[in-house]
Parts: C-alpha cells; sequence; structure tokens
C-alpha cells in the first residue's frame, strides 16, 4: 500500500501539501478507488469574472438608494470584496447594519435584478479556459456541479448566458437550503448524484471548509477575490484554470496503474 502511495506523489508534478498526502494515504489504507469523479465549482470568482459586473450593480443599487434617502455616503464597493463569497443576505447585514430588514430585502432584489441585466448585456466574463476544461473533463468522464452562495436566478443567468448547462450536470443555489451553509450545500449534491471521490474548487473559505466537511479535496483558485490566509489552508491551489487538466489527469492516470 505505502509503495502505491509513493508512486502516486512520484508522479504528481503538482504543489500538493500533507494535507492530500494524508487523504491519499487514508483512502488507499481503507481500500477504496481514489479517482476524481466529479468536480463542484463554486461560481463567483472562480468560473464567472463577478468583478466586472459588481461595481456597475452596486453603483446602480446604492445610487437609487440615495434617491430614497436611504444611503448618503461612498459606496463600499472594498467591504463588498471583502467579504464576497458570503450569501447575499449576510452581505447586506454587513453593508446595511443600521437598516431595516425591509430595506436590505428590497436592496437585494434591487442588486439582483441588476447583477441579471448587466449579465445578459454581456457585461460580465467567464474566467479563461472554462469551457476547454470543462469539455476536458466531459471527455473523460468527470460529472461537473456547481454549488454557490449566489441566487438561483442570478446563477440561472449565467449558465444560460454562457451555455454551460453543456457540461453542468446541475447548479446548486445557496438559496436551496436553509442553513445557508455551503458544506450542506456540498452535502446536498453528494447525495444527490452519490459522489463518492471528489473535488471542490473555490477562491474563498466556504469552499475549503465545503471540501473539508464533506472528506473532499480543496481545490483553491488564486484569482480576484482570493485571499492568501484562506487559500493556505486549502490541498492545492491553482492560477489557471487549465491547471485542473493537469491535476485530474495525474490522479487518476497515476491511480489506474
Amino acid at each position: 500500500m505505502l509503495r502505491t502511495v509513493i508512486t502516486i506523489f512520484n508522479k504528481l508534478h503538482i504543489p500538493f501539501y500533507g494535507i492530500v498526502y494524508r487523504y491519499v494515504l487514508n483512502t488507499v489504507e481503507r481500500g477504496r478507488y481514489l479517482m476524481l469523479q466529479s468536480l463542484i465549482f463554486d461560481m463567483d470568482g472562480t468560473l464567472f469574472q463577478t468583478d466586472k459586473i459588481l461595481e456597475l450593480s452596486l453603483d446602480d443599487t446604492f445610487n437609487h438608494l440615495r434617491t430614497l434617502n436611504q444611503w448618503n455616503t461612498s459606496i463600499p464597493v472594498d467591504k463588498y470584496r471583502e467579504i464576497m463569497g458570503v450569501p447575499l443576505p449576510k452581505v447586506w447585514e454587513a453593508l446595511l447594519p443600521t437598516h431595516s430588514g425591509e430595506i436590505r430585502k428590497y436592496t437585494n432584489d434591487y442588486f439582483l435584478k441588476s447583477l441579471v441585466e448587466n449579465i445578459k448585456k454581456g457585461k460580465g466574463a467567464l474566467y479563461p479556459n472554462v469551457k476547454e476544461v470543462f469539455s476536458y473533463l466531459k471527455e473523460n468522464n468527470c460529472s461537473i456541479y456547481i454549488a454557490s452562495n449566489g441566487l438561483k436566478e442570478y446563477l440561472e443567468a449565467i449558465v444560460d448566458h454562457y451555455d454551460l448547462d453543456k457540461w453542468v450536470t446541475e447548479t446548486f443555489s445557496i438559496q436551496q437550503i436553509q442553513t445557508l451553509d455551503k458544506g450542506d450545500l456540498v452535502k446536498t449534491i453528494i447525495k444527490k448524484y452519490d459522489v463518492k471521490h471528489a473535488a471542490v474548487v473555490g477562491d474563498r473559505l466556504s469552499d475549503i471548509n465545503a471540501a473539508r466537511d464533506n472528506g473532499l479535496m480543496a481545490v483553491g483558485c488564486n484569482f480576484d477575490f482570493a485571499q492568501e490566509a484562506e487559500l493556505a489552508q486549502a490541498d492545492v491551489v491553482i492560477d489557471d484554470l487549465m491547471e485542473l487538466k493537469r491535476i485530474v489527469s495525474n490522479i487518476n492516470s497515476s491511480l489506474s496503474v
């Protein structure tokens, strides 16, 4: 068993850390088949360059609040960037701490409408190589899911605009669960599709924790909203989605021998 593990790590020319070694070792010792069969992707800051429409939609939303005499200071773009990745109800608690729940809900609805409009106008963009990587994964019998803290209408707008449903089995929104916990959302995917061996791919700590909570590999994306301290907790960190091809290929080819 140990020789098998050593062979695997000799073939992996990627910066795996100790936690992955322990994961592989424990899996091999239990006699489980460890090939990556599924990848679960975050959306914002991982597949979709939210940054391209974030400021546009925030400007639109907070300028609208000004007309309602509900905002009289600068637009909190930087604050939003800091908390990017948390569910929107928590976003508005942070950005509008003294406002009523009614105003927060109104703001959320207006912001969502602005985001969707900007997506449909083509003002957003996928990160480089998303479609190429998705094609590779499907060709290699690796199922693809999306698990996002974004709202369902927003996610559907992205999937529809970029035709991602060609590759994505299903997109899951945090709206689908009561706890608003991404770990529970990933667990929903695992149960529905009987996922055995998978990785969660995302840019924030919520993605990394979702992987850990479900015994999956955590792939951190060093993209726009990523934070170094959070990425340090991932099993492997990538700077480009194309690196996933090498990761999946190396793991699966090593474990098929």
